[in-house]
Order: structure tokens, then C-alpha cells, then sequence
């Protein structure tokens, strides 16, 4: 496959001098995405380390040192303080900001409610939000829409059916409000790095994060109590889980406080990501006619334009590769939260001190030129079985990686899979005429959203 990714842009050259280089935070006073403006040499060196006036940052591409601060020797990297801030004003104490201990108890009490046979529960309710939405699709008058915020819409209708069932519609329509209002939010920059006015903004923000949030907050505890009441009769939802679930090694259960921390984590990783990465799998589908081809003709012969259960996972392996590799080049969230060493350590060679900031980008670790043939070119087919085999699996973190590795992978797989699967076989959405520019902050989206075309299409019904 000769095609490259459009919009790629071309690896800026070795100048200025490392030391020069600015931090990732001074780029997040710009709107665009700061893993682009990066020197060459990040993507072609295992580790580099460069000073700034922030001190010392260390980023880290190498797939052993990533899993040595990840896994082997996580506890000498703690996240740094502004990004447990910004979590926990964001989710509370769940999965994602919660400390070691509590994160351990959630892990252990929440992992039955993501297990595979539980995941596979929800794939009926995921087929038919996707079905409703491509008759929706069907019935526009106007073929002209904006993909990105067209997936945010199936993508949250689909989180609030699995984890509240008939509650949904309530949830959607306040967890919308709620979750935009944290998009504006989380544009941090130079000015909350400083010593004073930085405290004084971010006690703002989280006020402003906690008021926005209360309506929602309001709706989730009284949903708690009336499951409690009745949990027997309650459906089999991510909430009924959360709550009848029990603590392995005999502890309590999560408090209501916990089951609604957790669930804002899940509205919020959840929703979002998987948004994200369809959007940007439409992009990269409209600019690459021989893989859209591909995907069609898997579709075809497995669905034969029926609607897509659980049950045709296994067989809708080239939708999936169309997904992965969307993730590889467009990764969802770009980095992984930043670690503060605490202790002296080498990575790759490399020395690291007490207090340096250490760096992992899955932007760059995904486009690493040690690491991938052709980084830049759209290739679903290198995560075919064959050529995925042996690969580093700290070289590919769409979910991230470690014990911290996002719980939920499984479930956003299958609703993606599910989603895409969908509305391919009746639809090919097309470019508009745009620039299409990324900004990043925890997630990267396309500025001003994605305007396309859609196309109806027949799925072609293939013999057996």
C-alpha cells in the first residue's frame, strides 16, 4: 500500500538545539497539535533527554523503558501532581485518578463487570443504537454533517444504554451538556504552570467542573438509590453491576460515591475515545479507497446488509484492523499522563534524575521510525495476525499500558467494530472541502469538527 495518511505532516528537521526545545505544556498554549511541531530526532531516537526552563523532560519511545516506567518499575514514576489534579476534578476517585490502594479495590471489584461474557451482553444494545442511528442517517434531509460530532452522538447514546438501560435518554441528554462544558475546560496552558495565579486557576476550574456536573450528579445518585431499592428486578446494566458487585477479597462493595465517580470515569473515557477513533477512521477510509473497497467486501460477505451482532466479531477481522490501525496513526488520547522519577534510573542508556519529567507519547511511539515500516502510511493489514506476531506490546497503547491499562478495552472494541460494521454497509461518507487541523489536549480532535458527504450505499449480498 503506497497511499500515506493524509494530513501527515512532515517531520520537523533537528534544529533548534534540544536544549532550546520547548515542553509539551508551552506548546498547549497553541490550538493545533503539539506532537507535530516535535524535532525529528524524538521520532527516530529510542530516549531523549532536554532541558528547558520547566528542568529536565526525558521522552521516552523505547517500548522496554516505556513498560520499565509503566510496569517494572512504576512506583518510582508517579503521575505528576497537575495531572492527578485534573483527573480527579474531572472523574473524582475513579479508575483513572484514584490512588494505588483504591485503584487496586475498584480494579478487583469492577473487573467481572468487563469481562468478556459481560462485555458480549452489550453488543445487542450497541447493534441497535448503531441501527437506529443509520436510520436517522437515512431520513436526513440534508446529506451534509460533521462526523465528528455525528460519532460523539452514537458513541454517547451507546454508553448511556449500557450502563443505565431505560435511564438512557435522561443521561444522554445531561451527560451532552456536562461533557461539553469539560471539553472547553481542559484548555490548560502557560498560566496555569505558575506558581501563584496556576493554584488560583485550577481551584476555579474544579469549582466550575463540580457546578457543571451537579445535574448529572443529581440524576446518577437518585438512579443508585431506586437500583438498591430493587436490585433483583433491576436490568442487567453496567450500574446494576457496579452496584450488586462484591469485593474478591471480602471487603465492601463500592459506596455510591465510588459507583459514581466510576461511572463519570466511564462516561468520559469511554464515550469520548471511541468517538475519536471513529471519526478519524471515517477520515482516513475517505481518503483510501482500496482499504474502504476492502471493509466493504468483508461487510458484504459476512453481513450481507443485516445488522451485525456479537456473534460476527470473530469474522469481522478486517473491520477491526481498519479500527487499529485508525488508533495506530490517530491515537485518541496522545500521551500518556506525565511521570514525575523519584528516584535515579536509566532508561535505554539514558540517565534519569530525581524530579525529571518523564514523557511517553503515543502520537510518537505509534509513528516511531524504530518501530514501524512506513510509519505515516495507512495500513490496516499490519495488524494482521501474521505481521502483528511478535511485536512489542508496549510499541502499540491506543488504551494505554501497564496495570493502568484502560479496563475497558474490550467493550470499545466491540462498540466500535459494532458502530463501523453498521454504518459502512450503508453508508460512505465523503471530504468536504476543509483543512482539517488537530488539537490535542487530553484527547485530540479535528478543530471546527469534520464536515462530510454521505453517500448511501447497497450492501451487496455475497453467496455462501
Amino acid at each position: 500500500m503506497s497511499d500515506t495518511a493524509p494530513a501527515a505532516k512532515p517531520l520537523v528537521g533537528l534544529a533548534p538545539p534540544p536544549e532550546k526545545w520547548p515542553t509539551l505544556f508551552q506548546q498547549f498554549d497553541n490550538t493545533g497539535n503539539p506532537f507535530e511541531t516535535l524535532p525529528r530526532v524524538i521520532y527516530e531516537t529510542p530516549v531523549v533527554r532536554a532541558k528547558s526552563m520547566f528542568g529536565v523532560s526525558v521522552m521516552v519511545h523505547d517500548p522496554e523503558s516505556v513498560r520499565r516506567v509503566l510496569l517494572d518499575n512504576v512506583a518510582n514514576y508517579p503521575k505528576e501532581e497537575m495531572s492527578n489534579r485534573i483527573f480527579t476534578a474531572m472523574f473524582g476517585e475513579g479508575l483513572l485518578s484514584a490512588g494505588p490502594e483504591m485503584w487496586k479495590k475498584h480494579r478487583r471489584i469492577m473487573a467481572p463487570a468487563f469481562a468478556p461474557a459481560a462485555v458480549a451482553s452489550y453488543a445487542a444494545t450497541m447493534s441497535d443504537a448503531a441501527q437506529a442511528f443509520a436510520d436517522r442517517w437515512a431520513q436526513r434531509e440534508s446529506p451534509d454533517v460533521d462526523i465528528a460530532e455525528e460519532m460523539k452522538a452514537v458513541t454517547l447514546r451507546i454508553i448511556c444504554g449500557t450502563m443505565f438501560s431505560g435511564d438512557a435518554p435522561e443521561l444522554t441528554a445531561l451527560a451532552g451538556t456536562a461533557l461539553g462544558f469539560t471539553r472547553d475546560a481542559l484548555n490548560f496552558g502557560i498560566m496555569d504552570l505558575l506558581p501563584v495565579i496556576g493554584p488560583i486557576r485550577m481551584r476555579a476550574k474544579t469549582q466550575a467542573l463540580h457546578d457543571d456536573f451537579s445535574a448529572m450528579d443529581g440524576a446518577i445518585y437518585r438512579m443508585i438509590a431506586e437500583r438498591r431499592s430493587n436490585l433483583e428486578g433491576a436490568p442487567s446494566d453496567l450500574l446494576t453491576r457496579l452496584i450488586a458487585a462484591k469485593d474478591p477479597e471480602g471487603g465492601p462493595g463500592l459506596s455510591d460515591q465510588e459507583i459514581r465517580d466510576e461511572l463519570i470515569t466511564i462516561f468520559e473515557a469511554g464515550h469520548e475515545t471511541t468517538a475519536v477513533a471513529l471519526t478519524f477512521t471515517w477520515y482516513l477510509l475517505a481518503h483510501h479507497p482500496e482499504v474502504e473497497a476492502k471493509l466493504h467486501a468483508e461487510l458484504d460477505r459476512v453481513l450481507g446488509g443485516r445488522m451485525p451482532t456479537g456473534d460476527d466479531l470473530h469474522d469481522l477481522a478486517y473491520t477491526r484492523q481498519v479500527i487499529e490501525e485508525a488508533m495506530r496513526l490517530y491515537p485518541p488520547a496522545p500521551a500518556v499522563t506525565g511521570r514525575r522519577a523519584v528516584a535515579a534510573d536509566e532508561l535505554a542508556g539514558v540517565p534519569v534524575g530525581p524530579g525529571d519529567r518523564v514523557m511517553i507519547s503515543t502520537w510518537v511511539l505509534h509513528r516511531h521510525r524504530t518501530l514501524w515500516d512506513d510509519p505515516e502510511t495507512f495500513d490496516p493489514d499490519r495488524f494482521s495476525p501474521e505481521r502483528s506476531a511478535g511485536r512489542h506490546r508496549f510499541a502499540y497503547m491506543p488504551f494505554g499500558g501497564g496495570p493502568r491499562i484502560c479496563i475497558g478495552l474490550g467493550m470499545a472494541m466491540q462498540e466500535a467494530v459494532l458502530i463501523l460494521a453498521t454504518l459502512a454497509q450503508r453508508f460512505r461518507p465523503r471530504m468536504l472541502p476543509q483543512n482539517m487541523k488537530i488539537s490535542a489536549r487530553i484527547t485530540i480532535a479535528p478543530v471546527g469538527g469534520l464536515k462530510m458527504r454521505l453517500e448511501r450505499r447497497e450492501p451487496t449480498k455475497v453467496a455462501a
